[in-house]
């Protein structure tokens, strides 16, 4: 039976880090839906349509992969999805304690949903969102750490805030 795991986030906005765990993620599931998970006490640079155009533009040639966006606890949209895991990326030694207590209480809500880390490659391990989209405001070159719509929008942005040297 085919396997499918949920890759959710806040992807504000995606990286190529996000794109790296998304890769290696086929190499075990059959399916990832990658999905937006609203979070209204977090502050976003872009909107929830622009990170949808921003992910469907980047994933475009995998076709087992979907973009989603889902309002409200993560293992019911799971349900919902049918999906057998969770996946998530790690960089960080850092990232453990708040991962593992999310899929600690993720399990007890649900213990059909397995949650899976994988360690982001080496290559991405410093980047995050919001490092990315403070470099960028700043001018500073990240073509190589976001796929290329990310970056122009990034870049209209600074523009925009009068901020990009």
């Amino acid at each position: 039976m085919p396997k499918t795991a949920i890759y959710p986030g806040s992807f504000d906005p995606v990286t190529n880090g996000h794109l790296d765990i998304i890769h290696r993620g086929l190499q075990i599931f059959d399916r990832i839906i990658v999905t937006i998970l609203c979070n209204p006490a977090k502050t976003s640079l872009f909107t929830i349509e622009e990170r949808v155009e921003m992910l469907k533009d980047s994933l475009s040639e995998l076709p087992a992969v979907e973009v989603d966006v889902f309002h409200g606890l993560l293992v019911d949209y799971g349900r919902l999805r049918q999906a057998d895991a969770i996946l998530r990326g790690m960089r960080a030694v850092s990232d453990f304690e708040y991962e593992f207590q999310m899929a600690l209480m993720n399990r007890k809500l649900n213990r059909d949903i397995q949650t899976v880390f994988m360690m982001t490659g080496l290559r991405w391990i410093f980047t995050s969102s919001t490092i990315i989209k403070e470099a960028a405001k700043f001018g500073g070159d990240i073509e190589d750490m976001v796929p290329p719509l990310v970056n122009r929008k990034l870049r209209e942005k600074a523009a925009r805030a009068g901020t990009a040297a």
